[in-house]
């Protein structure tokens, strides 16, 4: 065979092959938030529009997504105080307070609005218990491979907060 009918039975070939990846296929963008995201702050404003950072400087945090629509959250400052006594049943009015507005933690399930790139959670259970059985509503302002940015409008503490949150590696 000479190599212009080599080159052209492999050109017919390849034409043929059904193609294994969609070229250019777009991920959803539930697709795009399902892993696990490690917290780089929360920037909470206030009604008349003061901005303070939530959990303080080197927060830490954890936000899991899975694909089957489960979440679990749990945001802290890093500069939380240990008890005195080494017994969470043994704290100190002022230690549970500390920990008590320094973290929260929620699980249950979500769902994501493609069309208004809203992110809904319905809490299960959590560290505030008035969130309870109710759902939580977060806006997406900017989403990339590495850096998640969403606005909590009406967060459990009267502000509105936006997150930022990093792919876990």
């Amino acid at each position: 065979m000479n190599r212009r009918h080599i080159l052209s039975l492999l050109a017919i070939t390849l034409l043929a092959m059904p193609p294994t990846i969609a070229v250019g296929q777009q991920k959803s963008l539930k697709e795009h938030l399902v892993g696990s995201w490690t917290l780089v702050s929360i920037i909470a404003t206030d009604k008349a529009g003061a901005k303070s950072d939530r959990r303080g400087p080197n927060p830490k945090g954890l936000l899991i997504f899975e694909a089957n629509g489960r979440f679990s959250l749990l945001t802290s400052r890093s500069d939380l105080p240990n008890f005195a006594i080494n017994n969470v049943n043994q704290g100190t009015a002022e230690e549970y307070k500390a920990a008590m507005t320094g973290m929260i933690a929620n699980v249950g399930t979500w769902t994501v609005d493609e069309a208004t790139k809203t992110i809904t959670t319905y809490v299960e259970a959590g560290s505030f218990p008035n969130l309870n059985g109710n759902t939580q509503t977060r806006v997406i302002s900017s989403l990339t491979a590495d850096e998640l940015k969403y606005v909590n409008a009406a967060s459990v503490s009267g502000t509105s907060d936006e997150a930022t949150w990093r792919r876990a590696k």
